[in-house]
């Protein structure tokens, strides 16, 4: 035991970094930027309790909601770098926002370090059960018959819901009217009764409603089915091979914070997305488990800035 201190006594004294030899010793903060009950939140508590056991230390999610979720990134992004605050990244935060917004209190790239990707989760393309459209070519024709008939709904300009129907409307060649709306409520109400055509939307959030026959599910948007709606095609089935679309999450640390604490929650964070009870809980959620390298995320970060980019350029997206 003298030895093994001696040892560790000289790395440092040599000036190596022995920081991450007592890592964590206090509870870790898990800042998200979204407030409770969403699935930014969802995935986070699901990750955070068994990441939390890994590290033999408590690790709590602190919701900081506010500005679409710049007011949490700059929380995140000023905090000391020292493996005690992570921060739940997303596209928004990190590739919608700086595309829409000229003056971020944050910058996605340079205030962080990428740690791993956690999950990815599709949307669904719903319509109200008497509109004319059973499926997304019946709904592409029906839209080029009669441009700037039919509209959809979603949470607000900039939403994920927003940008989702940008990128069918491109990639489909149809003119669809934006109706936004401020917040999913009101917009679900009025789908609900018919006074919009159709919405793109997290799956666990209206999954009840399709399930009871009130809603008809068109289409997903990932890359394949979704295990909470197995009979719903992908929108690559139904005609639109390149159409990919939806949330995701990863675990980021502040800029600076150093290598062997990044390399530490890298490694407990894989062991905690290869448990099959975990992995079943995002499911619920809506949520595909991802893992992978720091480098792949940091790649998927700037794959992701790059493609959100040339959305909302080309679909002309702006904020009110």
């Amino acid at each position: 035991m003298i030895l093994q201190r001696l040892f560790l006594l000289i790395l440092c004294l040599l000036g190596l970094n022995c920081e991450a030899q007592d890592y964590p010793n206090k509870p870790i903060r898990l800042i998200v930027p979204f407030a409770t009950g969403g699935g930014n939140d969802a995935v986070a508590r699901v990750v955070a309790q068994q990441l939390g056991v890994e590290l033999k230390q408590s690790v709590i999610v602190e919701n900081r909601p506010g500005a679409g979720g710049a007011v949490g990134a700059e929380t995140a992004a000023r905090s000391a770098a020292d493996g005690y605050t992570l921060f739940l990244g997303g596209v928004g935060s990190l590739s919608v926002n700086p595309n829409l917004f000229s003056k971020l209190p944050y910058d996605p790239i340079k205030d962080f370090e990428p740690i791993i990707l956690i999950a990815s989760a599709p949307s669904v393309l719903v319509v109200y059960p008497a509109f004319a459209a059973t499926d997304v070519r019946s709904l592409i024709a029906l839209a080029k018959k009669d441009p700037g008939k039919i509209n959809f709904a979603s949470n607000g300009n900039g939403s994920s819901a927003h940008i989702a129907a940008v990128m069918f409307t491109t990639q489909s060649g149809v003119d669809l009217v934006h109706v936004p709306y401020k917040g999913l409520a009101p917009a679900l109400n009025d789908l609900l009764v018919g006074r919009v055509d159709l919405m793109f939307s997290s799956i666990v959030a209206i999954i009840p409603q399709i399930q009871a026959g009130k809603l008809r599910a068109l289409a997903v948007t990932g890359k394949h089915r979704a295990p909470l709606l197995p009979e719903v095609p992908t929108l690559a089935e139904a005609g639109l091979p390149d159409y990919q679309a939806g949330s995701w999450y990863g675990l980021l640390a502040p800029a600076g914070t150093p290598q062997d604490i990044l390399s530490k929650i890298q490694a407990a964070s894989t062991r905690v997305l290869t448990q099959e009870s975990v992995r079943a809980q995002l499911v619920s959620e809506g949520a595909e488990a991802i893992g992978g390298s720091s480098a792949e995320f940091a790649a998927h970060i700037q794959s992701e800035y790059q493609r959100m980019h040339t959305v909302i350029r080309d679909g002309r997206i702006q904020m009110d």
